[in-house]
């Protein structure tokens, strides 16, 4: 009986989860926090609906430059990685708020004490790239995204974004191959398809980053149903 009710409470977190995040898409901040704050109280060890609660306070506080929920943000954060240590949203969520607030340091000890604890993941050593790019060491990002595909050859985001940093420093094959690759891995890219097309053509090379390490925006989770970006 009690293994079937944590089931049941695991599946209407997911549940909640899941329509938080279309409630979110939808700029509707406050239905999406009931429906997060519902998926925690049915499932208390739910990293997922910590983690889309600080999100939504984290965009929240983004838009209303609210100390409090900055603050609110930062703790639910930290409620998600004492539930899952190695939840990859959550790290890129906090390291992205710590920057924004000035804390680049704290940033960097966050994420690279996750890339010490975990030699065999390839999402801490992404992390310092998009940390690193977006402080201007862009050759020490390079590194880190070699590092990356050393512990995971076939990592999408990972090749995506070796392939965004080789095409902005004029190294058009290699950011193609690096692209097609990455495509080949997760074909649900169209900013990379687009940049393929474009290295295709001839066409210059675009500013946008796509799936680089600079691209830190809030992603939901809705485990079950993809991962919403």
């Amino acid at each position: 009986m009690m293994g079937a009710f944590c089931g049941c409470g695991s599946l209407t977190a997911r549940g909640r989860n899941a329509e938080g995040v279309r409630q979110f898409e939808q700029a509707r901040y406050e239905q999406s926090l009931v429906q997060f704050q519902e998926a925690v109280r049915n499932d208390p060890n739910n990293a997922d609906g910590y983690y889309n609660l600080g999100a939504v306070y984290h965009r929240l506080a983004s838009l209303n430059r609210r100390a409090s929920d900055y603050e609110q943000a930062e703790r639910l954060y930290n409620q998600c990685l004492d539930h899952d240590a190695d939840h990859a949203e959550c790290h890129r969520g906090l390291a992205v708020m710590l920057v924004e607030q000035g804390r680049t340091e704290e940033a960097f000890r966050l994420i690279q004490g996750w890339a010490d604890r975990r030699a065999d993941l390839a999402e801490p050593r992404i992390e310092l790239a998009r940390l690193l790019e977006e402080t201007g060491n862009t050759t020490a990002a390079k590194d880190k995204l070699v590092e990356a595909l050393a512990v995971d050859p076939n990592h999408s985001r990972a090749l995506a974004a070796l392939g965004h940093i080789q095409e902005q420093s004029g190294l058009r094959a290699q950011a193609l191959a690096n692209y097609q690759r990455s495509l080949w891995q997760d074909r649900f890219q169209p900013d990379v398809a687009a940049r393929i097309a474009s290295l295709q053509a001839g066409l210059p090379a675009s500013n946008t980053a796509i799936e680089s390490p600079s691209t830190g925006g809030t992603r939901m989770v809705s485990r079950g149903t993809g991962t919403l970006r």
